[in-house]
């Protein structure tokens, strides 16, 4: 690479993202290595990450791979703030931060081993996010700008059948970034939620049930960035969820419960398609 080429690599914007070996996070990673940015990519499978960025063509001039098991490092979340500092100290403060990585697990609360899926479920959807966040808030809060954005989801909602652990993880999500937004406020810097519908990723390749306007993840990723770009405090994604998420929101208890009576339930840990592995 030229010394002009190597130069503009080097002021292109960063963005920071994790759970990118796979779904939503590598189209995320795909869509913005082809605007040209940096990237810095997280995930418990860094061989994966980095033989994506060969494939791709990118160098560690544009794109650096950290492992990181963000379900590791919840009850000491070295392991997530571990990779965020790395990135620091190499890349230096990212313009954006998405916060992708989760888990998608059915659960039945008469089992008690399910408590534990509830607990797993939790702490990498909502305390996970906040440990992604947490190394980044004070710099680009003393910088005066940047982007922290949380993948939600549609299922933050209303309660599905089978789907508690995951329903209340992303409604915690909504709660978590919405109370962040507001800090962060007067600062300049911007609070995204994203709440995607179906999006045709390995988490949804083996759920049950139909998935209206399903999407696949570039689709998602392109119309994403479009929401961080413009600085939306929340975007529904697609947009036909859009038209459905208020009406959802507001159709009376009764009417919902009949409405979702004997829909097929999201396999619990353990049965076909219950991995939930991100």
């Amino acid at each position: 690479m030229s010394a002009t080429g190597a130069t503009a690599a080097m002021n292109a914007p960063l963005v920071f993202i994790t759970g990118a070996s796979s779904g939503i996070g590598q189209a995320l990673a795909a869509h913005y290595a082809a605007r040209g940015w940096r990237l810095a990519l997280t995930a418990r499978r860094v061989g994966a990450l980095q033989d994506w960025a060969q494939a791709h063509g990118l160098g560690e001039d544009r794109c650096v791979a950290y492992g990181a098991d963000v379900a590791a490092g919840l009850d000491d979340p070295r392991a997530i703030v571990a990779a965020a500092e790395a990135c620091l100290a190499r890349q230096g403060l990212p313009d954006v931060v998405i916060a992708n990585a989760g888990i998608s697990v059915g659960m039945d609360s008469t089992v008690r081993e399910d408590l534990a899926v509830m607990r797993d479920t939790l702490e990498l959807n909502v305390l996970g996010l906040a440990a992604t966040f947490h190394p980044f808030v004070a710099p680009m809060r003393a910088r005066g700008r940047g982007t922290l954005v949380g993948i939600a989801s549609m299922a933050a909602l209303r309660g599905l059948p089978g789907h508690g652990a995951y329903c209340a993880s992303k409604a915690g999500v909504v709660a978590y970034c919405e109370s962040l937004r507001v800090e962060c406020r007067a600062s300049g810097v911007r609070v995204v939620t994203l709440l995607p519908g179906y999006v045709a990723t390995p988490l949804t390749s083996r759920n049950p049930y139909a998935m209206p306007f399903l999407i696949d993840a570039d689709t998602f990723a392109m119309r994403a960035a479009r929401a961080i770009d413009a600085g939306r405090s929340r975007a529904v994604i697609p947009w036909q969820m859009a038209i459905v998420a208020p009406l959802l929101r507001n159709l009376p208890n009764v009417v919902y419960d009949r409405l979702f009576k004997g829909r097929k339930r999201k396999p619990r840990r353990g049965e076909a398609g219950g991995t939930g592995t991100p």
